[in-house]
């Protein structure tokens, strides 16, 4: 297929998907309109099967999976999560339930290799769905790949309105202590702060060309110190590690890929390599992920749920944050602000009480959000994608 036809279809795909998404307030999620209109698509043969590769927007995602992890190592802030410690682990705890549940319940009703695709994609997005293609295409597994796709898909439609009722309940539990006793939140805790810490590298580097290169140094040396263990140390992970610890250093500045020309057709790239597998699964292999699709969501989100509300008991925070907080796993940011922000909201207040609430509701939920899909979901899902196949 010619190039730039390829290349032109995408987008309009991609427009398409996002105007509908904003349409319906992130309800139908950018990624579910995206994954219906290239499966009829291909299965129509409206598209043909090399549409992606033709666009070469997958030559690229697949470069670039490294950059953007590091960039998101360079989001997270060691003071943030030092300020909101109790959070983090609720995170954790989430993340690590849906590895329990659906690693002990999975195998009653699916084959190992799609529990662990369902990991994936329930505990994070789109870098640990992108793992979880990686290790099933290289062991031929193509509906074990696509799972994890529609996973994805439907998360929000199940994420979204879950946790927005239950951070209105946390909204109004809040308001209400507010008014029994507002000195109580005198002191709010501001974890997300703008940083403006100078980066040591020289100006040299400022550009888009100069940033673009020192993290495709960075990306060279997770993949050296991948090789140089024999893959024990999963280069994603390492990725992530070091744009953490550069971010720490001073080296990089916070949020590094922003701003520069290049990073959203970088993060354009990256989702449409998950689109891969639909152009040529079959329907009847579709109809079979039903069953695993529906009772991994099940399983998956139990776990969750019931993971981050005992550590939540133990850490103090109240049941309707603690799940909030666990459910984060299904969307991430910008989710989780957006959701706060709607919860304070609807609370009947003055705009003082409706700031005070979301600056109680809003700090741990982006915390969360990290904690479960940008961490703990990379790092576990790191490790089980070895048991694939």
């Amino acid at each position: 297929m010619n190039s730039v036809l390829a290349f032109t279809i995408i987008m309009l795909v991609w427009t398409v998907s996002d105007y509908i998404s904003k349409k319906t307030k992130s309800l139908l999620s950018t990624l579910l309109i995206a994954s219906l209109i290239f499966l009829v698509g291909f299965k129509t043969n409206l598209f043909p099967e090399d549409l992606l590769p033709s666009s070469s927007l997958l030559a690229l995602g697949t470069t670039v999976v490294g950059f953007i992890l590091v960039h998101l190592g360079t989001t997270i802030s060691l003071k943030e999560f030092k300020q909101q410690w109790r959070t983090f682990l609720i995170g954790v705890a989430a993340t690590l339930g849906i590895v329990a549940a659906l690693l002990l319940v999975g195998p009653l009703f699916e084959d190992q290799s799609y529990a662990i695709a369902a990991i994936g994609a329930i505990s994070g997005g789109t870098i640990s769905i992108i793992m979880v293609q990686d290790a099933a295409i290289a062991a031929g597994l193509l509906s074990v790949a696509v799972l994890p796709v529609l996973i994805s898909a439907f998360q929000g439609l199940i994420g979204f309105p879950l946790t927005s009722l239950i951070l209105r309940k946390e909204a109004n539990r809040l308001h209400q202590e507010y008014q029994e006793n507002p000195a109580a939140f005198a002191s709010t805790e501001k974890v997300v702060e703008k940083e403006t810490k100078k980066t040591r590298l020289p100006e040299l580097f400022h550009t888009t060309a100069g940033t673009l290169f020192v993290v495709g140094v960075t990306v060279l040396l997770a993949t050296f110190v991948n090789n140089l263990t024999n893959g024990m140390i999963n280069t994603f992970i390492l990725c992530l590690l070091f744009g953490i610890a550069l971010r720490e250093l001073n080296i990089f500045k916070p949020n590094i890929l922003n701003g520069i020309d290049a990073y959203g057709l970088m993060m354009l790239a990256i989702l449409i390599i998950i689109f891969g597998p639909l152009a040529t699964i079959s329907i009847h292999d579709l109809i079979e992920l039903i069953l695993p699709l529906t009772l991994s969501f099940l399983v998956g989100v139990t776990g969750n749920v019931l993971f981050a509300a005992i550590a939540g008991k133990f850490l103090g925070y109240s049941l309707s944050m603690s799940i909030a907080i666990g459910l984060t796993s299904l969307y991430g940011f910008p989710g989780t602000m957006i959701l706060s922000q709607e919860a304070a909201k609807s609370i009947n207040g003055t705009p003082e009480e409706i700031a005070l609430i979301e600056g109680q509701i809003l700090p741990k939920m982006v915390i969360a959000g990290f904690s479960t899909v940008t961490i703990t979901s990379v790092f576990i899902t790191g490790i089980l994608v070895n048991l694939i196949g």
